[in-house]
């Protein structure tokens, strides 16, 4: 992805370390990060505006330009987000310092489509979605922001191996194809008719009653004595 095609998020430099100064970035809108990487070495902290960093994230690229005043940009990729346990807030972030011409390690998310059509999920059984991340190698600017897996046409007891899929351009699945298992369909216990155990209740009930009948002896019948 071309340069003038990346979002590009300018930061502060920040100097002022411990929890007590980070609450006060966040009281002003800003959340405090990380940026590993780069020719010296050492992490750079920072700071930046919530909304400055929401708007980067929500581009569909993978890479962003990292601006700090007074420096070139540099291309990083986000590496950690920390999130409020109950808002989902960001709160800490860490980013890593990128070149555009060496693949990387990184993961990618994987989700389902199609799992309502699926013959074995219409037949009764359950889809169970087994990997949701896998492990990727790839140039920054081709990471895939998520992987979309089709299992539209998985028949009941089926099983999808990582090896049915096809890596998007430029990237390399690093799990074992064959062990790494997608998608399940469980075929469920079969669930007995209700009416077929009325129905043999009844059957057994009379077969208990024609069983007694046989089992009463006979009257016995008898005169007066002359």
């Amino acid at each position: 992805m071309a340069a003038q095609e990346r979002p590009t998020l300018t930061v502060a430099e920040r100097s002022e370390r411990g929890s007590r100064a980070v609450r006060r970035l966040r009281r002003s809108g800003l959340i405090p990060g990380v940026l590993y990487g780069g020719g010296a070495g050492e992490p750079v902290a920072f700071s930046v505006a919530t909304r400055d960093l929401r708007l980067a994230m929500h581009d569909a690229s993978q890479v962003i330009d990292v601006q700090i005043p007074g420096e070139a940009a540099r291309p990083v990729i986000l590496k950690d987000t920390q999130r409020h346990p109950v808002r989902h807030e960001i709160m800490h972030i860490d980013l890593l310092q990128v070149r555009l011409d060496e693949k990387i390690h990184s993961t990618v998310p994987v989700e389902l489509e199609g799992a309502e059509e699926a013959p074995g999920a219409k037949e009764g059984g359950v889809l169970e979605h087994v990997t949701r991340e896998l492990n990727i190698e790839a140039l920054p600017t081709d990471l895939p922001e998520r992987l979309v897996v089709d299992v539209s046409g998985m028949e009941a007891a089926a099983t999808m191996h990582l090896s049915e899929l096809d890596a998007p351009p430029g990237v390399t699945f690093l799990d074992d194809l064959e062990e790494t298992i997608i998608a399940t369909v469980t075929v469920p216990s079969e669930v007995v008719d209700e009416t077929d155990i009325e129905e043999e209740t009844e059957l057994v009930g009379e077969a208990e009653q024609a069983a007694a009948a046989t089992d009463e002896p006979a009257d016995e019948g008898g005169g007066e004595e002359s």
